[in-house]
Order: C-alpha cells, then structure tokens, then sequence
C-alpha cells in the first residue's frame, strides 16, 4: 500500500485529506507541526507528502528545505490558507510538484493528483479494473458467438472504451448499436 503523510495543523484538512486519500488506497500518517513531519520523514519512507505552508514550530518552506537537503524526492503538495506569489515561486523552486489553496473540495484534490499522474480512484485497484475488464471482454466474446447482431454487444464495448478514456472508439460502438437497435 502507497504510504502519504500530512504535515498540517488544521485538524478538519488532516481528516479530509486521510479519508480522501485511504479510499484512493493510500495508508496516511498525520503530523500537526513540522518538527513532527521531520520525524516521521526519518522513521518512514513516503509515496506522497502534503504541506502546510504556515505551521507552528516549523515553518512548511523550512520543511521543504530540510526534505530536500536530506535528499528525499517524494512529491510534495504545498497547502495553504494564504497563497502569494512569493511562497509559490519558493516552493516550486525547492520542488514542490503542485500547490493547494484552502479550502479545497475532495473533487479538487483528485483533479491535482490527476494532474501529476497520481491514483486518485476513489476505491480499487489496477488489478480490480484489469479483472473488470476481462470479465467484460469474456462477457462481450460470449455474446459475440451466440448473435453478432445484438446491439448490446456493441453497447458493452462503447462502455468498456469508454472507461479506458478512448472516446471516439466508443462513438463508434455506440453508433453500430444504434444501427442494429433499429
């Protein structure tokens, strides 16, 4: 399992952000200042980090320094209350993959992890979607073999292309279905 810590004082964004990340199949550890993210950076190997800029003892751009300087390149995603430009050009100077202003929505969360290429699915795996997509396949073949012209062959695989982001073969499909639906 994926490993992400929260660095974050605010207790209701540590919820949010370990509930929204533990359905996407991450395990979270939470720290409420930055003394006790850097604790738990030498302890523990991380997947993901997410980083208040303001915290006590501590402050986040001081975090992200020290993370860097022990050479840790685990992500890291910058949350904050109080965006400016300046605290944006320094944590992306120092490496910081996005940046989160507060508050921020579930939905805007998975649109950052998305946008970095990181799993946000919201329950599953690859291996559950691979065994789904099989399944649909054999179901598809199976169907095929009784009676090529039943639209809702056609109807399976606009779906199954359509749950692999490939939408113009789903048109397709959906179009060959509306013939023989007819």
């Amino acid at each position: 399992m994926r490993k992400a810590l929260i660095i974050d004082d605010t207790k209701n964004i540590r919820i949010m952000l370990t509930k929204c990340l533990e359905i996407s199949g991450y395990n979270a550890d939470t720290a409420t200042n930055g003394i006790e993210g850097m604790k738990l950076l030498e302890d523990f190997n991380y997947d993901l980090i997410f980083l208040d800029i303001k915290l006590p003892e501590l402050s986040g751009t001081e975090v992200l320094k020290r993370i860097r300087g022990k050479g840790i390149n685990t992500p890291v995603i910058i949350i904050t209350a109080y965006p400016t430009i300046k605290n944006a050009v320094e944590c992306t100077r120092l490496g910081a993959v996005s940046y989160l202003q507060k508050p921020f929505t579930a939905e805007r969360l998975k649109n950052t992890l998305q946008s970095l290429n990181l799993d946000f699915s919201c329950g599953g795996d690859e291996r559950e979607k691979e065994s789904d997509f099989d399944k649909e396949l054999e179901k598809v073949y199976e169907m095929f073999l009784k009676n090529p012209a039943n639209p809702e062959i056609y109807n399976i695989l606009a779906k199954i292309f359509k749950d692999k982001k490939e939408y113009e073969k789903a048109e397709k499909f959906i179009k060959i279905k509306d013939i023989l639906s007819l």
